[in-house]
C-alpha cells in the first residue's frame, strides 16, 4: 500500500498536510529525519504512517506518558497493535509486554525515556525488528533546548543496538542552535531537516500592561466570542479565576495535574465538547489535545519561555480562522519572574541534603536502592523536611542528570492483574477454596488474557458483577496475590521516582558543578527573551519568528503592535485628508466654524475642530473671530 493509502485507510484523510509527505518519503528512503513542525501540525503521522509500509515494529521515545497512552489507544481503536512500556511497572509486566514485541505482532512500542536507562529493556531491544526509531520532543535531548530531560542522553543506546536504522527526530519548537544540537546528539547520518514555518497568520498576538487582570480578562472573554483557554501559574489560581469567571455569568471550569483521573478527563471532554467554554489550566492541560475551534488562548503570568508560551499560544485558531493571543504581564510580574529563576538553582549542599532527605523518605540504607521505583508525593516530601518546591524540583533534575535517580511526571495507572498460577493450580484452587471461586470465575469471564500478561481491570466493575462492596473486591485480590494464585497491581496516580544507583552518602556524592552554571545561563537567556517580547513594541509575530531563527520574517499587521501601528498611521493620513480639505475651501472663500466643519468630508466633527484649533496655533490658517481665512 502507498503512503496514502494507507492513511486513507487508518486515519480517514485523502491527503497529507504540508511537509508531512515529504518527511514520510525521507524516513523511507532510510534517511535520518528532523521535522519541525509547529503545535497541532500532524507529528505522529509522519512516524506511523512509514512504520504501517514496513516490516518490522517503530520505537518511539516519548516523555509525555499521558500522550503516550493516548496514542496507544488511537492505534488500538484502529485496529494496529501498540504498546506502551513507562515508569511504574513492574518488571513482570514489563519482560512479558517486551517479549510480545519480538515474538507478536506489535507494530508500535512507546518508551518513556526513563526506560532505556534498563539493562533488559537495551537487551530486549537488540532482539526486535526494527523498523523505524521516532523520537517525540526531540528537543528534550538538547542542553540547549528549554526543556532539557537527561534520560534523553540514552537515546544514543538505540542508535548502538541498530546503527542501519532510520532516526526520525520530531519537535514542534527548537531554535538554530537546538536543531543542530539534536542532530548532534542522535548521530545523525544522511541527515534531512524539514521545517515548517512557525508563522500562524491567523493568530493575533498581543501583550496587555494592566493592573486589574480580573477585568481584563472578562472584557476579552465577552468581546471575543467562542472557545477559550486561560494560563496560570499555580493549581489554586485555576480555581479562584475559573470560580471568577462563573461568577459573572461566563461557562468555566478549571484543570490541573493534582486533580483525580476521571475528574480531569470529565472536564477535558466538557470543554473539547464546547460544554464548557472557558478552561482555566495550569501548562499541565493541553499537551496532545486537538480542538480546533479555540477561539483565544490568554496567559495570566509570564510565561517560563518563549518555546513554552509559542506552544501553549499556539492551542489557538488550528482551524485556521482568527484566533487571538493574549498576555496580561505588568511589571510586578517582571519581578516575579526574575525571582523564580534565583529560586530555580539550589547550591551543592542544598542539593545533597535533598538527597539524603529522600533516602531518610524512602527509608533505604546505604548501598541500597538501586532499580527501586517509588511513588512520590512532593508536596508531603517538601512539608517533611521543610523544603522549598520549586528548589527542591531543580535539586532533582540536577540528581537527575548526574545520574542518581528519574523523576517521571504525575501517571495514571490502572489496576492490572495477571495469573501468576497455571490453568491446572488455578482450577484446584477454586475447588479447594468456593470462597474464591466466583472472584476467580469473574475474572476469567470478564478479561481475557489474563494468564499470558496483564490486563487492566475495574475493580468498581467487578464489585458490581459479583455484589461485593469494593473493599471487599481489594481484599479478596489481594489475598489471591499472598496465596500466590495471581498478581495485583493496584491503581495510582502519582510520580514515579526512581533510583539509579544505590544510595549514597553525601560525601561521596558527585554533583556536575559546570553542567548547573550552563543551566543557569540558559535559563537567564530564556527569561530575557520572555521579558523582551513583553516589553519590546515590535511586530510580536516578527519577535517570536526571529527567536526561532526565521530573520527575515515580515510583519503580521494583526498583532497589537502592528495595529497600533496602523492606528497612528490612519490617524496620520486623516490629518493630512483634513488639513488639505480646509485649505482647500479656503482659498475660494471666507468660511465661519460651521460652514467649515461642514464642508470638510472626512473624519468625525471632534477630528475636523481639532484640525482647525491646531491650523490657527500653528498660524496656517487665520480668523477674524467670526470667519477663518487664509
Amino acid at each position: 500500500m502507498t503512503a496514502t493509502e494507507i492513511l486513507r485507510k487508518y486515519w480517514g484523510f485523502d491527503q497529507f498536510r504540508s511537509l508531512q509527505e515529504e518527511i514520510i518519503q525521507s524516513v523511507l528512503h532510510g534517511n535520518d529525519t528532523l521535522a519541525l513542525l509547529p503545535t497541532g501540525g500532524g507529528k505522529s503521522v509522519c512516524f506511523q504512517v512509514p512504520a504501517m509500509m514496513m516490516d518490522g515494529i517503530c520505537i518511539v521515545v516519548s516523555p509525555l506518558i499521558a500522550l503516550m497512552k493516548d496514542q496507544v489507544e488511537h492505534l488500538k481503536d484502529k485496529g494496529i497493535n501498540a504498546i506502551a512500556i513507562y515508569a511504574g511497572m513492574g518488571k513482570r509486566e514489563i519482560d512479558i509486554l517486551l517479549d510480545n514485541c519480538i515474538y507478536g505482532d506489535i507494530k508500535f512500542l512507546y518508551l518513556s525515556p526513563e526506560r532505556l536507562l534498563s539493562p533488559i529493556v537495551r537487551e530486549r531491544i537488540s532482539y526486535m525488528n526494527v523498523n523505524l526509531i521516532a523520537v517525540d520532543e526531540a528537543h528534550c535531548i538538547s542542553q540547549w533546548g528549554y526543556d532539557f530531560r537527561p534520560p534523553y542522553l540514552q537515546l544514543t543506546a538505540l542508535r548502538e543496538i541498530h546503527p542501519d536504522k532510520p532516526v526520525l527526530a520530531l519537535t514542534a519548537t527548537a531554535t538554530a542552535f537546538v536543531k543542530e544540537d539534536i542532530q548532534a546528539k542522535l548521530a545523525f547520518k544522511n541527515a534531512k531537516v524539514f521545517v515548517k514555518s512557525f508563522q500562524r497568520s491567523n493568530l493575533s498576538y498581543a501583550v496587555i500592561d494592566v493592573e486589574d487582570k480580573h477585568k481584563k480578562l472578562l472584557e476579552i472573554v465577552r468581546n471575543v466570542k467562542g472557545s477559550g483557554l486561560v494560563y496560570v501559574r499555580n493549581r489554586r489560581e485555576t480555581a479562584e479565576i475559573a470560580a471568577f469567571l462563573q461568577r459573572n455569568g461566563v461557562s468555566a471550569d478549571f484543570y490541573h495535574a493534582g486533580i483525580e483521573k476521571d475528574l480531569r478527563f470529565k472536564k477535558q471532554e466538557d470543554w473539547k465538547k464546547d460544554t464548557i467554554r472557558i478552561m482555566v489550566a495550569t501548562n499541565a492541560f493541553g499537551m496532545g489535545i486537538d480542538k480546533p475551534n479555540v477561539r483565544f488562548v490568554i496567559h495570566l503570568d509570564l510565561p517560563d519561555s518563549l518555546e513554552a508560551y509559542y506552544q501553549e499560544a499556539g492551542r489557538a485558531g488550528r482551524d485556521e480562522k482568527r484566533a487571538f493571543a493574549v498576555l496580561l504581564a505588568n511589571a510586578s510580574d517582571q519581578l516575579i519572574l526574575k525571582g523564580k529563576y534565583k529560586d530555580s538553582f539550589p547550591s551543592i549542599a542544598e542539593i545533597k541534603k535533598t538527597y539524603h532527605y529522600l533516602g531518610s523518605y524512602f527509608q533505604l540504607a546505604y548501598g541500597a536502592g538501586e532499580g527501586l521505583n517509588f511513588e512520590f508525593d512532593l508536596a508531603d516530601f517538601c512539608k517533611r523536611f521543610n523544603l522549598a518546591v520549586i528548589k527542591t524540583l531543580a535539586a532533582l533534575k540536577f540528581l537527575e542528570h548526574d545520574g542518581y535517580l528519574v523523576l517521571s511526571e504525575n501517571i495514571f495507572l490502572q489496576s492490572r492483574i495477571m495469573f501468576t498460577a497455571n490453568h491446572e493450580d488455578v482450577y484446584r484452587f477454586q475447588i479447594e477454596n468456593a470462597g474464591y471461586d466466583s472472584i476467580i470465575k469473574t475474572i476469567q469471564r470478564s478479561y481475557g488474557g489474563a494468564f499470558d500478561s496483564y490486563v487492566k481491570i475495574k475493580e468498581s466493575d467487578l464489585a458490581k458483577r459479583l455484589k461485593f462492596s469494593f473493599n471487599d473486591v481489594v481484599g479478596h485480590l489481594s489475598k489471591l496475590q499472598q496465596l500466590e494464585i495471581l498478581s495485583y497491581l493496584p491503581q495510582t496516580d502519582q510520580p514515579q521516582l526512581q533510583f539509579i544507583l544505590p544510595r549514597a552518602d553525601q560525601m561521596h556524592l558527585d554533583i556536575d558543578v559546570k553542567y548547573i552554571k550552563l543551566r543557569q545561563q540558559i535559563q537567564l537567556d530564556q527569561i530575557n527573551a520572555v521579558l523582551s517580547y513583553s516589553t519590546t513594541f515590535t511586530c510580536r509575530s516578527k519577535q517570536l519568528l526571529h527567536y526561532f531563527g526565521e530573520v527575515n520574517a515580515v510583519k503580521c499587521k494583526f498583532c497589537d503592535v502592528c495595529l497600533a501601528e496602523k492606528k497612528m498611521e490612519d490617524l496620520a493620513q486623516l490629518k493630512d485628508k483634513i488639513d488639505f480639505e480646509i485649505i482647500t475651501h479656503l482659498q475660494t472663500q471666507w468660511c465661519n466654524l460651521d460652514e467649515l466643519v461642514t464642508k470638510i468630508s472626512v473624519g468625525d466633527e471632534t477630528d475636523r475642530i481639532a484640525r482647525i484649533r491646531e491650523l490657527l496655533d500653528a498660524g496656517k490658517i487665520k480668523g477674524d473671530g467670526k470667519r477663518y481665512y487664509i
